[in-house]
């Protein structure tokens, strides 16, 4: 039973390593690899379209947690002062 499956290949030399980092190390240094970075949190890419799919995946589901926020109203226990000013103003109305 092989509990260690070499799962990311090299796709020049068929050299197959157990952690994408080790790919990665070897693309830049035994290919002289451009590694494309995620500029969102700096993880490597030897290609594009794999940085691509991972800041989609993993990046614009928390932009779009954050666009929807402020969608969801939270109510607010204490109403700030300038709140409480404007409920008092429109009780006097024309009165002042």
């Amino acid at each position: 039973m092989d509990l260690f499956k070499k799962k990311f290949k090299c796709e020049q030399c068929d050299a197959k390593f157990t952690v994408y980092d080790d790919l990665i190390k070897h693309a830049r240094h035994d290919h002289h690899h451009d590694i494309v970075k995620c500029d969102t949190c700096g993880k490597e890419f030897i290609h594009e379209q794999d940085r691509l799919h991972h800041s989609r995946e993993e990046h614009q589901k928390k932009m779009e947690g954050r666009i929807h926020k402020s969608e969801h109203k939270h109510e607010n226990k204490s109403p700030s002062p300038q709140d409480e000013v404007d409920a008092h103003t429109r009780n006097f109305g024309d009165n002042l």
